[in-house]
């Protein structure tokens, strides 16, 4: 009887608006996937959208199993997550599959993942233990150390795949949760003046240690139009294809960019500009204030969270997701360097969409616990 009236209350608190929300924007994706991929030219018809599907089933799966235990454990073994997730990071570098000019992958059989997807949360809640434990302001010790452990570290080995935007994804949330705990005035003057005095010297060295396909991007990113054929060839069509779905959009299943082969990795990085052209601005508002009703819902929940543990996971997840979304988002109308970020739920991607569900899945355990307690 217990039982059942402990299942009553979990199912009335479960965030059944923000499951909504999710599954709306990863139909939205599976859709344009398949139109994306569509056959024109022939009868063969990939089967990314399936695949997308079966991975989008699987997401929300991990969601419901992410919910049922209380958060309060991933603060217990915040570390011990942690260490596992720079292990996988480091076997990548030894022992990972190669693909696209990337080594990112851990192949087991036929199940093959991304470390660096799963271990972008794993992050956030080892760093939101660490700050949670610590009284006051991040002096500079201790400013430093964690910089080190949960910044510079894993941005190392991220880049060294080479995966740039993930890793620099990491090192933004860390500096995002850290100014979310406070930092003493004197190391944030610090750390102004030496940026200011470093930066031209560390762009020269990143610069150096980019693969030739980065270096392009940067280049068709200051200046398109230099070789629109060729490094300019990607920013240039996307451009066109958002731009030809004008305000209410071709139609879905009008499109022609992406069926015909003009936008390369029209299915994974450049999805929103398949979106939109079919879509049009009309139907890319509506996708926008669905992202925006999440993001929202993220910061709802880190305000009312019962702990700081909580507070700081949900504010890294949300912002986490944000620089996910708006990075896509800049380079698929060409404001942005191409770093190789997909768009949150709507990219093609299995490991992606998995730790974007369970991400999630923590914001609604933090949600419902400061109302439920299960255990």
């Amino acid at each position: 009887m217990r039982f059942i009236q402990v299942n009553r209350k979990y199912l009335k608190q479960f965030d059944w608006y923000t499951l909504l929300i999710l599954l709306m924007i990863s139909l939205a994706g599976v859709m344009s996937i398949y139109s994306a991929t569509r056959p024109m030219m022939s009868s063969i018809q990939p089967n990314y959208y399936l695949k997308q599907l079966l991975w989008m089933c699987i997401g929300v799966c991990m969601l419901m199993v992410v919910v049922i235990f209380d958060y309060a454990w991933l603060k217990k073994f915040g570390y011990v997550l942690y260490l596992l997730g720079l292990f996988m990071l480091l076997l990548v570098l030894f022992v990972g599959k190669s693909g696209m000019g990337a080594q990112r992958w851990l192949e087991f059989g036929f199940f093959r993942f991304q470390p660096s997807d799963l271990f972008r949360i794993l992050m956030i809640v080892a760093l939101s233990r660490y700050l949670c434990t610590l009284k006051g302001p991040l002096t500079r010790w201790k400013f430093l150390f964690s910089l080190g452990v949960f910044g510079i570290l894993p941005f190392i080995l991220i880049i060294k795949q080479p995966h740039l935007g993930t890793g620099l994804i990491v090192l933004a949330t860390y500096f995002f949760l850290a100014l979310s705990k406070k930092i003493e005035k004197t190391i944030l003057i610090t750390i102004l003046i030496l940026s200011l005095l470093v930066l031209p010297l560390l762009g020269k060295t990143i610069w150096k240690h980019l693969k030739d396909y980065q270096k392009n991007r940067i280049v068709a990113f200051i200046d398109p139009a230099r070789d629109p054929k060729g490094i300019g060839y990607q920013i240039e069509q996307s451009k066109i294809t958002i731009g030809s779905g004008m305000l209410f959009g071709r139609g879905y299943l009008k499109g022609t960019q992406g069926p015909l082969r003009f936008l390369p990795e029209k299915h994974t990085d450049f999805i929103f500009s398949v979106f939109a052209e079919e879509w049009g601005f009309v139907g890319s508002m509506a996708i926008f204030a669905f992202y925006l009703l999440l993001f929202v819902r993220g910061l709802d929940t880190a305000v009312k969270a019962k702990d700081d543990f909580g507070r700081f996971v949900a504010l890294g997840i949300t912002f986490m997701l944000f620089l996910y979304f708006i990075i896509n988002l800049g380079m698929v109308i060409g404001m942005m360097p191409v770093v190789g970020v997909p768009i949150p739920f709507m990219s093609y991607g299995g490991t992606s969409m998995v730790a974007n569900y369970m991400a999630v899945g923590i914001l609604i355990n933090i949600r419902m616990r400061r109302l439920l307690l299960l255990y």
